[in-house]
């Protein structure tokens, strides 16, 4: 065997040897637990998301709807939550910036939205706040034809509703690393 196939093997042994040391290690996160403490799963059905505060049947409320059921869907999945133990407490704010203007009728052709979101994680049995934190989403859209009204305010909606999906999975990652890690 030559000196370089015996250094290739040798070093495949190491890797395989580091690899089976630290195969142990290893824990999904979203695993059952089998030491009777609660799962990730469970500490994050204990989250109370309650409504937003803005004004009834405005853009801004269905917004706050869309995040809050997106992020229950992540949270919870297809069942209800157990009994709380934190609340999550939600801010935001949206911005509407056009892109590109069509020069013949001065009319935005691409524009930008943007959620800018605000969460406080506070732990009910102490009435503390753990954790705070901020994220955005900022998704574009194309108007297809400044004569196609409808089209643009579906495009409008369709953006509107996968900033709040960026922004309820940006948060359901982060009170995920929080449970699991307990930072």
């Amino acid at each position: 065997m030559s000196l370089a196939r015996t250094r290739i093997a040798v070093r495949l042994i190491a890797v395989a040897a580091l690899a089976a040391l630290t195969a142990g290690c290893f824990q999904p996160m979203y695993a059952e637990r089998n030491d009777g403490k609660p799962g990730l799963r469970e500490k994050l059905m204990g989250v109370e998301i309650p409504p937003v505060d803005k004004p009834n049947a405005s853009r801004e409320a269905r917004i706050q709807v869309e995040i809050r059921n997106a992020l229950a869907f992540k949270l919870y999945g297809n069942a209800t939550g157990m009994p709380p133990t934190h609340r999550l407490v939600l801010r935001f704010n949206t911005t509407r910036s056009s892109l590109m203007i069509d020069p013949t009728t001065a009319l935005p052709s691409s524009e930008n939205y943007g959620i800018d979101a605000q969460y406080n994680l506070i732990d009910l049995a102490t009435n503390k706040s753990v954790m705070t934190g901020t994220t955005f989403s900022r998704v574009s859209y194309d108007i297809p034809g400044q004569l196609q009204r409808f089209a643009r305010a579906r495009a409008f909606r369709d953006a509107e509703d996968r900033a709040a999906q960026e922004i309820a999975e940006n948060i359901q990652t982060r009170l995920a690393s929080y449970f699991y890690a307990g930072t």
